[in-house]
Parts: C-alpha cells; sequence; structure tokens
C-alpha cells in the first residue's frame, strides 16, 4: 500500500543566495506528522502558502523511489513524500490521497524541475540524477487534512 513518509510545512525559504554558501538554518518543527489544506491556497503554515506567483504550485510531491537512501524533505524542499506511487508522471492528471481524514485531490500541474541546490543538500550529482524525477508541482483542489502513514491514492484525469 501507498504511504505518505514525511510531510514538509516550513514558514521560511532555506535555499536563497548561493549553493556553495550552504543552506539557511532549518526552523524548528518543519517536518511534521499532519499537514492542513486549503483549496487553491497550498499547506496552511508554509512558505507558498496563499502566495499569488505559486497558486498554480503551491503543493510539491516527490516519490521516495527517486531518492537516495537517507534523504528526505529537509533535503529536497518539496511538501509531500510518498512511497509507492510514480508521480513523475502524472503531469495533467488529478492525483487523489486519503490518509483517513477524506480524500484530498492535488491537480498536478507540471514537473518540480530540481536546481543546483540538490548537489549539496542532497549530495553531488544529485542535480543532474533527479532530472525527470524531481517530483511535481501541484494545485489543491479540496480543502483537508493528510497525515503521515498509509494512503489511500486514486488518479484520475484532470477534468
Amino acid at each position: 500500500m501507498p504511504e505518505i513518509v514525511e510531510l514538509l510545512a516550513s514558514p521560511v525559504h532555506r535555499f536563497e543566495g548561493r549553493p556553495a554558501d550552504g543552506p539557511a538554518p532549518a526552523p524548528e518543527q518543519e517536518l511534521v506528522g499532519v499537514v492542513r489544506i486549503r483549496a487553491g491556497l497550498g499547506i496552511v503554515g508554509d512558505r507558498y502558502f496563499a502566495q499569488p506567483a505559486h497558486r498554480d504550485a503551491s503543493i510539491t510531491v516527490i516519490a521516495r523511489e527517486s531518492l537516495p537512501a537517507g534523504v528526505g524533505l529537509a533535503g529536497t524542499r518539496r511538501n509531500i513524500l510518498i512511497a509507492g506511487v510514480a508521480v513523475d508522471d502524472l503531469v495533467g492528471c488529478v492525483l487523489s490521497l486519503d490518509s483517513g481524514a477524506g480524500p484530498v485531490r492535488l491537480h498536478v500541474r507540471r514537473r518540480a524541475n530540481p536546481c543546483a541546490w540538490m548537489d549539496v543538500t542532497v549530495g553531488p550529482g544529485a542535480f543532474r540524477a533527479l532530472r525527470g524525477k524531481g517530483g511535481v508541482r501541484c494545485t489543491p483542489l479540496d480543502d483537508g487534512v493528510l497525515h503521515t502513514g498509509p494512503v489511500r491514492v486514486e488518479i484520475s484525469p484532470a477534468g
């Protein structure tokens, strides 16, 4: 069964400036067990919540299978780390996730291309290695809650 492995809701941008200078310190509790999602706005408390420039891509999802062992959301800065779902193949679809509190539908808009920071936070060569499998950027279609743990997944064409 697919699983939500990690969730990240960070109020700050950590990858600013030059990658060689390293990321800014992580705020306490940016990795959480539960996120609250608002339709069209994103994850409550996240740096991209209700930001006009990010409304079509306010939530990012990446497959655990795309990452080296031991690497999680703190290194990639995506919001949802999921196992058992090939999310990079879902551009143009609706991804429905239900971790027990009801389904939350995400319209998968486009790929989340990796950046040069990946060579610093994930490891040398990660920027190239994650091309085509750096996750996806989504627009939430429903209000809801997601938890880490088992998740029911449905994939449908965007209507």
